[in-house]
């Protein structure tokens, strides 16, 4: 990606909040509200501005909504915590409500993508489409615990903002996506607490995540589906992806060369292009 060509979704979204399920959710929105509704869930500790690089790609043919999904972003946290994936799953059919979306395309990256395979197994009429992004339907028990030990850690605090912003790394870490992307999430997803600079989501969306074990629910998704992955991706490998394919009744496997599990940061465009291909297949 040419760093003086990015344009960042965000700049063509209008920031939203609506209290749903007795807290606030923050997403990012754009497009005419009566095109064909697009939705995009992030993976853990991420935000709704994980997909600046996507967006402006849809914008003029979509109603495209880039959420900050319950304990991320800026979106509320749930108190007490409340992050088992039919809690993401019931924020999601309620948002869907109260924008009078009939049907979407869902779209998941990594926690994200997880979240939309069982929205998507648990609700077969409101899914037009469906994209998992670099996700797998479990997690093993050893990165599970490994997870909740590090929510329980809790956040570290920076003194300033940009000391915050300076220790910013993805998580795997390995990437090649551009660094002013790579600085204008690392931007985005900072806030002041505590006396101090941390990352903007609740340490006990880590600590306290209770995902379900999705290779049971695949039968039931009955939205046509792409799985999109990166060749270089330790999380959904190649011959993983193949067996998620062939677990959704129909779906599709693209493989993104030389992008690591952050593929829509790695490379945004040749992302883009597999999903435009998918979206104009439903149409």
């Amino acid at each position: 990606m040419n760093a003086f060509m990015i344009a960042f979704g965000c700049q063509q979204s209008r920031s939203r909040t609506l209290e749903i399920n007795g807290r606030d959710l923050h997403f990012l929105e754009a497009g005419p509200s009566g095109a064909p509704a697009l939705c995009f869930l992030h993976g853990g500790a991420a935000h709704a501005h994980w997909f600046d690089a996507v967006l402006p790609r849809f914008v003029p043919d979509y109603h495209v909504l880039s959420l900050d999904q319950r304990g991320h972003g800026r979106s509320g946290w749930a108190v007490p915590p409340a992050y088992a994936t039919e809690d993401f799953a019931s924020d999601l059919v309620t948002l869907m409500d109260r924008l009078g979306w009939e049907r979407m395309t869902l779209v998941g990256h990594s926690m994200g993508g997880h979240n939309a395979m069982a929205f998507a197994a648990w609700h077969p009429q409101r899914v037009r489409g469906l994209v998992v992004v670099d996700s797998r339907p479990t997690i093993p028990p050893e990165r599970l615990d490994r997870m909740h030990a590090r929510g329980r850690r809790g956040p570290r605090l920076h003194p300033t903002r940009e000391a915050a912003v300076a220790s910013f790394r993805l998580l795997p870490r390995e990437t090649v996506a551009d660094p002013q992307l790579l600085a204008h999430l690392a931007s985005e997803g900072m806030v002041r607490r505590d006396g101090g600079w941390s990352y903007r989501f609740d340490p006990a969306s880590t600590a306290d995540r209770a995902p379900v074990d999705g290779w049971a629910l695949l039968s039931r998704v009955t939205a046509s589906t792409l799985i999109v992955s990166g060749e270089l991706s330790p999380v959904l490998p190649r011959e993983m992806a193949e067996r998620l394919r062939a677990a959704i009744p129909g779906a599709r496997h693209v493989e993104i060369p030389g992008a690591y599990h952050h593929l829509v940061l790695d490379k945004p465009d040749l992302f883009n292009a597999a999903l435009g291909d998918f979206l104009a297949s439903l149409d």
